[in-house]
């Protein structure tokens, strides 16, 4: 069985006014002074960032336990401080990032300028094991098509800034900035895909491998694909069914290279324009069926990814709780659909962080 593993960034926010805090540095204190040993959790480009990495689980209901728990001990820990954490991928709230003060960061900004201090954007990656780099590529070239999908099953960022972006995932637009994001052509094997990152990195506007930013890319530190598409999800619970359906969609991907199936030819000008669509519309209209890269409603495609990691799905018995958790997504809305209806009845940004600071640790 795959193991899986799932990194979220979370914002740092005033418990009150629902405003982002610069307070990362203050809470991974707190967190090592509570257990020196402690490595859950990192800082990250902002200071009103923090991130954690969960173990790699190759059964998902423990997967799932174990994001609500580092959920609530980043927002225990937090507390300690006079603040609190929220699954958002934007701030509702107009905010003024700081970059945290680490050399890297420091670099990116000196060389990308504004982008990259403007870039308080907060993801959820999801790596998934695979044998070697040579299923690692036959893997990303298999599952192109079908990442548009989990950004609309993800969108949790509708508001940049105090206004509404008019886009579900306005995270996933702010992301495609950096000049090394976004979808990529076929590579073939593994060896195209290393000598692709080594141009990249040769032309000197990379500082290293790293800062590749693929929508979906072989891990650097780990024997595992890293998919990056998805905003951080507002509920555990879709989180966990994104991490079940990426396994799925590498252990589909593995089984045909292993059977000689050629993967979908689609050029990298109309993936981009699926994630677009999958940005926009989220889950509430029509985005671009990946067999055909033509409009079909939200619920029809889902159900087609449903369709196409079946198999692997039946094998890891996940088949019953997948369905029924994308088919609660799909009646109930997921994080951006949460926040505009909050705002609607409330009238105030504030209370729709609130909300989700709620429902970041249920």
């Amino acid at each position: 069985m795959r193991t899986v593993g799932v990194e979220e960034e979370l914002l740092l926010v005033d418990p009150e006014t629902g405003e982002p805090q610069a307070l990362s540095a203050a809470v991974l204190a707190r967190a090592a002074r509570d257990d020196p040993s402690e490595e859950t959790f990192e800082k990250e480009l902002h200071t009103q960032q923090l991130e954690f990495a969960t173990h790699p689980r190759a059964d998902m209901t423990e997967l799932g336990a174990e994001i609500v728990r580092c959920r609530k001990e980043a927002a225990r820990v937090a507390g300690d401080i006079g603040a609190t954490v929220v699954a958002l991928a934007t701030s509702p709230l107009p905010v003024s990032p700081s970059v945290s003060p680490n050399a890297r960061y420091q670099w990116m900004v000196e060389e990308f300028g504004l982008p990259a201090r403007e870039q308080l954007v907060c993801g959820c990656h999801i790596h998934v094991s695979v044998e070697s780099d040579d299923e690692g590529a036959a893997v990303l070239d298999r599952v192109r098509p079908w990442l548009s999908v989990l950004t609309a099953l993800s969108t949790n960022s509708p508001f940049w800034q105090g206004k509404d972006s008019l886009y579900s995932s306005y995270r996933s637009r702010v992301w495609m900035r950096w000049p090394m994001a976004g979808p990529t052509e076929l590579f073939g094997t593994a060896d195209a895909y290393h000598r692709r990152i080594d141009a990249m990195v040769a032309t000197g506007v990379l500082k290293d491998r790293g800062m590749v930013y693929y929508d979906a890319r072989i891990a650097e530190r780990y024997p595992t694909v890293e998919i990056r598409v998805s905003d951080v999800c507002l509920e555990a619970s879709t989180a966990t069914l994104l991490a079940t359906l990426t396994r799925g969609l590498v252990e589909t991907a593995a089984r045909e290279w292993r059977a000689g199936t050629a993967p979908a030819a689609h050029p990298v000008e109309l993936l981009r324009l699926a994630a677009w669509r999958a940005a926009r519309s989220g889950l509430e209209e029509e985005l671009l069926h990946p067999a055909t890269m033509r409009p079909a409603p939200a619920g029809d495609v889902v159900r087609a990814l449903l369709e196409h990691v079946g198999p692997a799905l039946d094998d890891s018995g996940d088949t019953d709780w997948v369905h029924t958790t994308a088919s609660q997504l799909l009646r109930d809305g997921n994080g951006a659909r949460v926040q505009r209806e909050t705002l609607e009845r409330t009238g105030s940004l504030g209370d729709v962080v609130k909300e989700c600071v709620r429902r970041t640790q249920t």
